[in-house]
């Protein structure tokens, strides 16, 4: 039975409640959800009102090394005809959704969160990857989440949960914005990190100002 996390809470991602160990860490698939709240905006609001724009959220993860540092940001190269910097490196988001490894990758950009189940998915071989990756950060962010006025307060059941090879779930972290959350366009959403040979799984849900997760990375990158 899958494991309800409240935040801050860690597990051990290869057990079940009951300490058993049962969980296929060969490929994890780190699920992020969340839906749209409402607004009630009545008969004139609908038949004045313009479209509001769709919410983008984005699913990334930082691949930090053994000082916690992403230590391999890539390089430049062109995506939809732009050039973009951190192409092929330590960090999976849009426009570089598969590590050079292969052992790790974004599934695709959903820009509406409409629907049931997992809205973005990260997909981990964790009993693959190298050594040297200590840990990864999994972070959402609103997409122009300033400039469209969108924030983490306008969201309700948002949730992050790692699902085993087999299919089976093994913890979910969920939450709904609140006033807390408005103006705070992108969240640190959980981590999996190496223990004593073991991977833990840690619900943290830190919310941020910035809808640009290149502000948050710049916390994890070495000075030179």
């Amino acid at each position: 039975m899958a494991i309800n996390l409240k935040k801050g809470q860690t597990i051990d991602l290869r057990k079940n409640d009951k300490g058993e160990d049962v969980y296929n860490l060969s490929r994890v698939t780190i699920g992020l959800g969340w839906d749209i709240k409402q607004k009630n905006s009545g008969f004139l609001g609908k038949l004045f009102g313009g479209k509001e724009a769709e919410y983008d959220l984005d699913a990334i993860a930082f691949m930090l090394d053994e000082n916690g540092k992403v230590a391999d940001l890539g390089k430049t190269g062109t995506v939809n005809g732009r050039q973009v910097s951190l192409f092929q490196g330590d960090v999976i988001y849009f426009n570089s959704m598969q590590h050079t490894s292969g052992n790790i990758w974004l599934t695709g950009d959903n820009r509406t969160g409409a629907g049931d189940g997992d809205d973005e998915q990260i997909i981990v071989k964790l009993n693959d990857l190298d050594q040297k990756y200590k840990k990864i950060i999994f972070l959402v962010t609103i997409y122009q989440g300033k400039q469209n006025n969108q924030n983490f307060g306008m969201i309700e059941n948002a949730f992050i949960r790692a699902i085993d090879a087999n299919g089976k779930e093994i913890a979910k972290y969920s939450l709904s914005g609140d006033s807390t959350f408005n103006n705070k366009h992108s969240m640190t959403f959980s981590e999996l990190y190496r223990h004593n040979g073991d991977w833990k799984f840690r619900a943290i849900g830190e919310t941020h100002d910035t809808d640009n997760f290149v502000e948050i990375l710049k916390n994890y990158v070495y000075q030179h």
